[in-house]
């Protein structure tokens, strides 16, 4: 009988056979937690082990760059919350409630704009700043005979101290001990969103493709680029060349949008209006997506670079040959050159982030799509969270309470910008872990611990093991919640340092405190849940129809505007992912906006030789009608405004001078938008119908 194959829990896996990459982050991490604990009992802080607390989320994501921006986020956030502790104890020092409900809206701001940022490193600033000013508060209020200014100080220092403590000595290590570098991580992510770029466009030219098969391909790219442009403002902490490389991955995501976009527009007309495509338009097609599919095939930057210019020389000349081309195929035809000059500019962007001495325009990074009501109801959410833990530790002064409204808080604003869906995976494995992290503090803490030497060489033997179990988890994404989960609980419990008690109570209190804790984290974030998703679309939608209606207010208007509309993209494919949506309306909506975007730009340097008074008094108008249109198709309607003001653009265009090629083709462009939004139209009302009318007043409600 043949073997069935035996297949590990991840948590298994990553412990019984863990890669090399995973050992050395491990070995890494235990070492750099080391450091931290010697310093800062070396230097008699109070309490050692919010040290290693720091240390240990810094070893998510170890890169070097990233790790020394994570440390400065924590440093600024700590200094930022102990000022805000000191300065509500000076004045509220003698009415504690009030106090407290300070430092209720103070964690509730910060929750707030944690989720308005999208880098991780930024988020953990907030996170220090509302767990900062909680320790100071909160532990000066549990000793009130002694709260004197100089005791209010005296916390906030040696807090503000362990953490600093904690994250210079983790940024040490990652500088000194198996450097991995940004760049390098830079440098992969940007191969993978290159190779499924060419995928994608090799996809949208091939009319045997299908829908699913080119959003899923669309959204790789999309989680590609949105975490290279994360991690892009950390490779500046890598040497002189970083900002450099920095700006390179910037443009390298802004371009590869104007590729998608562009991608899109090329090959939306020839799979819904195959009678208009030519036979020699069909060939400068079919050259195209072969040179896609052998720039993909290429081995190094040279040679994709030269298979580019190439490609870019063969369309040109399959253009120049055109003859009696209809207005909208001649546009299309130069759309597919400006295409392969932008694969170029992307192709040499990539080539910079390795080698020196390249010199690229800047381009702006991807902007963080911003929702104030998303803030609001996270702010809420986390207020709510350290508002119970502050009414349990009024009532019943115990030190449960005191992790009850610290650690929960914490992870309620890093944890801020998930969707419910990953959290309902990532916090019951946070939650199993700190249980099981109970039994090991207690095994550890209270039982080798308590009989060994004292010696700090013993210290760091005993803990090394859960550490770098823990860590090992860390290291890899699907385990890294059971990771968190196993060594902020048992650095807690344990409570290392130079006066450690091996109280049995205490440890069981902070034990009882953490797991209440973050229970109640998952319960709360399952009854305070984001608003609707069809809610937060709609204002997805409106917020690229204001960028597109203000598209011309800005001095480099296509990068303005690929900036902004990068993660709005990225959350309406999520959505549609989340509702198990087959046709992907709303994701066809977004790229629609962002090709819009691209259109809007191209006709203002078509019709640079064309400029009146009554051209520059038209265009607004028109730019207002595209975006009202495409808020109408949204809705699966039509206008016909839109229509009536390219009319009266192009009539005032041809006012302004003598017909050339240049305005046959912004006529073959206005006719290619109307039929877009046409179809854009129907698709929605089929996609509309079987759900009822409850989604079309979710969408009309903005």
């Amino acid at each position: 009988m043949s073997g069935v194959p035996v297949t590990l829990h991840p948590v298994l896996a990553q412990l019984l056979t863990p890669d090399r990459r995973s050992v050395i982050f491990a070995l890494k991490g235990v070492i750099s937690m080391a450091l931290a604990l010697f310093t800062a009992m070396y230097l008699q802080l109070d309490r050692p082990y919010w040290a290693l607390v720091s240390a240990v989320f810094l070893q998510i994501r170890p890169e070097s760059g990233l790790v020394i921006e994570k440390a400065l986020c924590q440093i600024v956030g700590s200094v930022v919350g102990g000022g805000v502790g000191i300065l509500i104890l000076v004045n509220l020092a003698n009415q504690p409630v009030l106090a407290l409900a300070c430092l209720t809206v103070w964690m509730g701001l910060n929750s707030a704009a944690g989720s308005m940022v999208h880098s991780t490193n930024y988020i953990y600033a907030f996170a220090m700043a509302g767990m900062t000013a909680g320790l100071v508060v909160i532990l000066v209020m549990a000793s009130p005979g002694s709260a004197d200014s100089q005791a209010v100080f005296a916390i906030a220092q040696a807090r503000i101290s362990e953490i600093t403590v904690g994250a210079l000595c983790a940024m040490l290590v990652s500088r000194l001990l198996w450097p991995v570098t940004v760049r390098q991580s830079l440098r992969t992510q940007a191969r993978s969103a290159i190779n499924d770029t060419m995928d994608y466009l090799s996809l949208e030219l091939d009319p045997e493709s299908t829908h699913e098969q080119r959003h899923q391909q669309a959204d790789k790219i999309l989680e590609t680029l949105v975490g290279l442009n994360d991690d892009s403002s950390a490779v500046a902490y890598e040497g002189p060349e970083g900002p450099g490389r920095g700006r390179a991955a910037s443009l390298l995501c802004n371009r590869t949008l104007s590729l998608l976009a562009v991608g899109q527009i090329i090959g939306r007309f020839h799979r819904n209006h195959r009678e208009l495509v030519s036979p020699a338009f069909a060939e400068l097609l079919s050259t195209l997506r072969t040179g896609f599919q052998e720039v993909a095939g290429t081995d190094s930057y040279e040679a994709g670079y030269r298979r580019a210019q190439q490609l870019r020389q063969q369309l040109r000349q399959l253009r120049d040959a055109q003859q009696g081309e209809t207005a909208i195929v001649t546009r299309l035809s130069q759309t597919a050159i400006e295409l392969v000059a932008d694969l170029v500019v992307v192709l040499r962007a990539y080539n910079a982030l390795e080698f020196r001495g390249q010199t690229l325009l800047n381009a702006p990074r991807l902007r963080t799509h911003r929702d104030p009501l998303v803030g609001a109801v996270n702010g809420v959410r986390t207020a709510f969270v350290f508002l119970i833990g502050a009414t349990v530790w009024v009532q019943t002064g115990s030190q449960a309470a005191i992790m009850l409204m610290i650690m929960p808080v914490v992870f309620s604003v890093m944890f801020a910008r998930f969707s419910l869906g990953v959290l309902s995976l990532l916090l019951p494995r946070l939650l199993i872990a700190s249980v099981v992290a109970v039994p090991v503090s207690l095994l550890f803490g209270l039982g080798f611990l308590s009989h060994s030497s004292g010696d700090f060489e013993m210290l760091v033997l005993v803990l090394a093991g859960p550490y770098f179990v823990g860590l090992l988890l860390l290291a890899n994404r699907p385990t890294l919640p059971y990771g968190l989960g196993l060594c902020i609980p048992f650095t807690l419990i344990t409570q290392p340092g130079n006066a450690m008690t091996f109280s049995a109570d205490t440890a069981i209190s902070t034990a009882l405190g953490l797991v209440t804790g973050i229970g109640v984290l998952y319960w709360v974030f399952r009854l305070v849940t984001p608003p609707d998703s069809l809610l937060l679309q709609r204002r997805l939608i409106h917020a690229a129809a204001r960028d597109l209606a203000a598209v011309d207010d800005h001095d480099h208007p296509e990068d303005w505007y690929n900036g902004r509309m990068g993660e709005r993209l990225l959350r309406l494919a999520n959505f549609d992912q989340a509702n198990a949506s087959g046709n992907r309306v709303m994701t066809d909506l977004g790229f629609t906006g962002l090709n819009l975007g691209h259109v809007s730009v191209r006709l203002r340097r078509l019709i640079q030789n064309h400029r009146s008074a009554e051209v520059d008094r038209c265009l607004p108008q028109w730019q207002r009608a595209l975006a009202d249109a495409y808020l109408a198709c949204a809705l699966g309607k039509t206008t016909p405004a839109f229509r009536d003001a390219s009319a009266r653009l192009l009539a005032a265009i041809g006012e302004a001078g003598e017909p050339t090629t240049q305005t046959a083709i912004i006529e073959g462009m206005f006719e290619r938008l109307a039929l877009t939004f046409e179809r854009t139209a129907r698709n929605v009302r089929e996609a509309l119908e079987p759900e009822g009318d409850a989604q079309q007043a979710a969408v009309e409600s903005g």
